[in-house]
């Protein structure tokens, strides 16, 4: 996800970054093996601009960016770049699917950053009522959000419709919190919605790639940087990552609200024990 991090965010480096960012994606292993005087040579650039290319895209500087992209690597299994074809039989699509799904997983596992989950979880907690607004493929992710949200106590809705999410965001005020979702991240509707809830004084959330129009939107951005190319099967491995940021941000939401929250979620399911239907649990 480092590489589809600095792809996406191309066109809003400096001319002298974006030499450095090509130089990485030409020859990443290349890059891990050398020191920044190699890489700064190779992108025919200063050292210090090499620097300043590394924190643009997220990192404290040339070593933690380097000690990133070697994981990325390492962790990466075969068959995970390589596109489903007609003539695949059933043990081709087997490993190539499978493939792309844990190494889509095992590269948010190694860019997800702790501080951001955390204060996206301080902002959950304290508000008055949370929405998840997303369009396309990312309106089910919304959906399955506010699923699991809504169990936590603090009122929860989904809005997959663009026109309805507008006049949602334009109602949301100071305490409300928005969690708004893309995977391509400039969707006009909900950067629109976004824009309106920021007005409003509501803190938005936004999971989306960095540097698009939706992330600019954000209170808090959760960066999710993947690679849209013409591969249609693209998207459901992508899904798959916002799927358990969701599930992070759920998680962590009940356990941050204490023990008295977890008996109440326990009273809810004896209750519904009785009926005979069961209510899914986060924490046991």
């Amino acid at each position: 996800m480092l590489l589809d991090s600095i792809r996406t965010q191309l066109d809003s480096l400096s001319k002298s970054e974006r030499k450095v960012a090509l130089a990485v994606l030409a020859a990443p292993g290349a890059t891990v093996s050398q020191n920044i005087t190699a890489l700064a040579r190779s992108a025919q650039v200063s050292e210090p601009t090499v620097v300043r290319f590394c924190r643009t895209i997220g990192y404290d500087g040339w070593h933690e960016f380097k000690l990133k992209l070697a994981q990325g690597l390492a962790l990466a299994l075969p068959g995970a770049s390589e596109q489903p074809t007609q003539d695949d039989l059933a043990s081709d699509l087997v490993n190539k699917i499978c493939s792309r799904s844990i190494n889509t997983l095992l590269d948010l596992r190694n860019n997800l950053k702790p501080e951001l989950i955390q204060k996206a979880l301080d902002i959950l907690s304290r508000a008055n009522k949370i929405e998840f607004y997303g369009q396309g493929t990312s309106g089910f992710v919304a959906a399955d959000a506010q699923h699991k949200f809504f169990r936590s106590g603090v009122p929860t809705v989904a809005y997959t419709d663009p026109a309805i999410h507008s006049i949602a965001a334009a109602l949301l005020r100071e305490g409300d919190a928005l969690v708004a979702i893309s995977q391509r991240g400039n969707n006009p509707s909900l950067v629109r919605s976004a824009k309106l809830a920021r007005r409003g004084g509501a803190e938005v959330i936004v999971l989306a790639p960095s540097g698009t129009q939706l992330a600019d939107m954000a209170s808090l951005l959760i960066p999710i940087d993947l690679v849209f190319a013409t591969d249609p099967y693209t998207p459901i491995s992508a899904r798959l990552a916002y799927l358990v940021v969701i599930d992070v941000l759920a998680v962590g939401l009940a356990l941050q609200r204490g023990p008295e929250f977890r008996k109440k979620m326990q009273n809810a399911q004896k209750a519904l024990q009785e009926f005979d239907m069961q209510f899914d649990s986060f924490i046991g």
